[in-house]
């Protein structure tokens, strides 16, 4: 029996980042549990093994508490984070805002979290005992807001996290954090990209790899980050993060600043999953994100590109029953349409 239409009025209620945290409390008491191997929805990528295409994007579990939990809802794989190298309050709240008539959340946290050290332990317990490596688990790492070195921030984050994740995802895309977009210009990306790649060099487990890019880009931009992912040999593109642009909405708190997500994201999205298909050449896997909430959404993302697909806002609304009903749905599309894996249907649309 699904619980969440009970709940959702008392979230709602609430300021929308106290409600994440008594969210993220409750969390805590559920037992880790990696989804099964499913059929047709297995799918490789990267070297690793991903028991379905359907991930939990980063924002969620920003501090490694949750992701056993998480996966134990049906998710293939989790990406905690943001993390940065220190402990950052963020942005001045309020930060958080519901759209709940366009099924949107705006944000401007300003990676909030406390830091990679305090993460480390939690992801590291996952890989000892009896049940070892219990899922996928990736880690997302940013900058510190005042750091004098960004690039070097995000070579620290490679560092220290390589041996605690399945997989690094580099993330130069919020808008959340002055300037921070910038590092997605050319000669800053290759720069920091080369540093990223050197400094998973001196780990031993040698996580893959994924850049996070924003849907706010020119073709010219789209062009230039798909050479860098290219030269520098990636392992992935995560198409795509928030947007600052403001489709027509409707929520009062449609004026607020901060990175747009949730279902009005949904076309731009999917255009710039379109747009990174065509710049690679087909020659790099592709993650989607962005206004996923449906399993027609996950197919239709999986037929432009991509290899996986992320979602995050949609659980607001839709809560945690959302995960296995677009698993069933995608399982019964693929097979309407003649695929026996995901493989076979990426980039058929």
């Amino acid at each position: 029996m699904d619980l969440y239409p009970l709940v959702r009025p008392l979230l709602f209620a609430l300021d929308a980042e106290r409600a994440h945290g008594l969210t993220i409390a409750a969390l805590k008491h559920r037992p880790a549990q990696a989804a099964p191997p499913a059929g047709p929805l297995a799918v490789r990528l990267a070297g690793l093994a991903f028991p379905n295409p359907i991930g939990l994007a980063a924002g969620f579990d920003k501090n490694a508490e949750v992701f056993g939990a998480m996966l134990g809802l049906g998710f293939g794989f989790v990406e905690v984070g943001t993390l940065t190298p220190l402990p950052q309050a963020g942005n001045p709240r309020p930060r958080l805002f519901r759209l709940v008539e366009d099924r949107g959340v705006i944000n401007r946290l300003g990676f909030n979290n406390r830091g990679q050290e305090d993460a480390k332990p939690r992801l590291a317990r996952r890989r000892q005992g009896s049940r070892a490596n219990p899922g996928i688990v990736g880690v997302n790492i940013g900058a510190n807001k005042d750091s004098a070195d960004r690039i070097a921030d995000y070579a620290a984050g490679v560092r220290r996290m390589a041996e605690v994740a399945d997989y690094l995802t580099i993330n130069i895309s919020s808008p959340n954090t002055p300037g921070l977009r910038a590092l997605q210009d050319e000669a800053a990306l290759n720069d920091l990209l080369a540093a990223a790649v050197s400094a998973r060099a001196e780990s031993a487990s040698l996580p893959p790899l994924f850049l996070k890019v924003a849907p706010d880009l020119e073709p010219a931009d789209i062009d230039s980050i798909a050479k860098a992912a290219l030269d520098h040999r990636l392992d992935a593109l995560i198409v795509a993060n928030t947007t600052i642009s403001r489709p027509p909405l409707e929520s009062p708190n449609r004026g607020q600043a901060g990175g747009l997500s949730g279902a009005p994201l949904k076309p731009l999205a999917l255009q710039r999953l379109r747009d990174f298909r065509t710049a690679t050449g087909r020659a790099l896997p592709l993650i989607a994100a962005g206004g996923v909430e449906s399993g027609p959404d996950a197919y239709d993302r999986i037929r432009a590109g991509a290899s996986l697909v992320q979602l995050y806002t949609a659980l607001i609304y839709h809560g945690p029953g959302l995960v296995r009903t677009i698993l069933a749905e995608l399982e019964a599309y693929l097979a309407a349409d003649g695929f026996t894996s995901v493989a076979d249907a990426v980039g058929t649309g």
